[in-house]
């Protein structure tokens, strides 16, 4: 077969990793890649929200599946396109990616299906959302409607935190129309995990539990990124949560988006909330999580292409996945500054050392090569993964790649799986 990956991350890097190694698999493209993925794949010039120029050269290519990373091009309806042009796409449709699209549908959708999640309020006129945070206090979660690159979330412990975030969204537009809407939630006490779930349109195949680390800082402190490492699998999802997360959150949305029309097939990431053993939702992405992609494929035994086949197809019913009984941890290695401004082109050496570590795989996210050297430019930059017999011997290995590492314009979190080996 022939693939092609869309997008340019960490998360791709791993996803290209993963498949080259199928038998399936006879010739790997991404679209537009890293330095990383340069590795185990033909980059190709076309960035991930170029749909027009991603089906011509899928038609052209004569490529016979497509796995889509990021969401933007999928909430585009990058999907629907290839789709229609007859290549066969793992990924939702414009429709389904509403799931992250808009938050505000999403909490909508909760409260009409009973899912368990936090109290909410949508906004589109500032002076209200203003006057309702004034109302409830803080601390309070503010969250832009539309796709904000994992940023569009504030937790503010304060109510002049929470209504700088208001006016940043609203006013500022700091994240375009991405905030003209807002959904201003409760704050919910407890424990993060990340929940995946491979859904076919009607059945859901869930995959081993992570848990994310969110915000810059040691000892979850600072602003929200796009996720400073993960590790799998996360002790917090005993098998109770798994099976009321997937009876109460993942099979009740799974059914609605079906009788809706909008049937959803792809990955379905459940971010929750766990407290006194009840998940409660967070947020939906519709594509895998990264950093939580590169932690669980370095775990899984079985070939992942034919179950990126399967779900597309809806024929995962009877489908069945083998994963590694090791632990694993990915550490992100960031430009200094993330999540605000950062330098870029900056030189990172020491990457063959810190990839010869046992257990280790080092997956490329914000990297460019020129004149044979690797250069930082992007905010999360590395992906820094370890399999290990436990968490802490994951850990241990990751970290000791990443001190091989020479990047001095580089900084990462140091307690990554921290919950875990307190």
């Amino acid at each position: 077969m022939r693939i092609l990956v869309v997008g340019s991350g960490g998360r791709e890097h791993a996803l290209c990793w993963a498949i080259s190694g199928s038998p399936l698999c006879d010739k790997l493209y991404c679209a537009p890649g890293n330095a990383g993925i340069a590795a185990v794949a033909e980059r190709v010039p076309v960035g991930a929200e170029d749909i027009p120029g991603l089906v011509d050269f899928a038609r052209g290519q004569k490529i016979d599946f497509v796995v889509v990373g990021p969401e933007a091009p999928l909430v585009a309806g990058l999907a629907d396109r290839l789709e229609e042009a007859g290549i066969k796409t793992f990924g939702p449709s414009a429709a389904a990616a509403r799931l992250e699209g808009s938050k505000g549908f999403v909490k909508d959708l909760c409260a009409r299906l009973d899912i368990p999640t936090a109290r909410y309020r949508r906004f589109t006129d500032a002076a209200a959302a203003r006057a309702y945070v004034r109302e409830q206090g803080a601390p309070i979660v503010i969250k832009a409607d539309g796709l904000a690159a994992g940023k569009g979330v504030v937790v503010a412990t304060t109510v002049e935190e929470a209504l700088a975030a208001v006016d940043e969204r609203m006013v500022a537009r700091k994240f375009g129309e991405a905030g003209a809407d807002l959904v201003i939630e409760e704050f919910l006490a407890g424990e993060e995990a990340s929940l995946l779930a491979l859904v076919d349109g009607e059945h859901v195949l869930p995959l081993p539990s992570a848990q994310d680390h969110k915000r810059v800082g040691d000892g979850d402190t600072g602003p929200n990124t796009g996720g400073m490492g993960a590790y799998s699998p996360a002790p917090v999802v005993t098998p109770e949560v798994e099976r009321i997360a997937m009876e109460r959150i993942f099979k009740p949305t799974v059914a609605a988006m079906k009788a809706a029309g909008t049937p959803f097939k792809g990955v379905l990431y459940a971010g929750v909330i766990v407290d006194k053993g009840r998940p409660k939702l967070i947020e939906f992405n519709v594509r895998f999580g990264d950093p939580e992609c590169q932690a669980l494929l370095v775990r899984l035994k079985s070939d992942l292409l034919p179950a990126l086949i399967a779900t597309r197809d809806g024929e995962l019913a009877d489908f069945d996945l083998r994963w590694h009984d090791e632990a694993s941890l990915c550490v992100v290695m960031a430009a200094k500054g993330y999540p605000g401004d950062y330098a870029k082109n900056t030189e990172i050496k020491g990457l063959d050392r810190a990839a010869a570590v046992e257990g280790a795989v080092v997956f490329h996210a914000g990297t460019a090569e020129k004149g044979g050297r690797i250069l930082a430019t992007g905010g999360r930059v590395l992906g820094v993964t370890a399999r290990g017999k436990t968490v802490e011997e994951a850990r241990a290995r990751a970290y000791r790649a990443v001190d091989l590492i020479d990047w001095p314009e580089g900084f990462c979190r140091r307690d990554i799986a921290w919950r875990a080996v307190k």
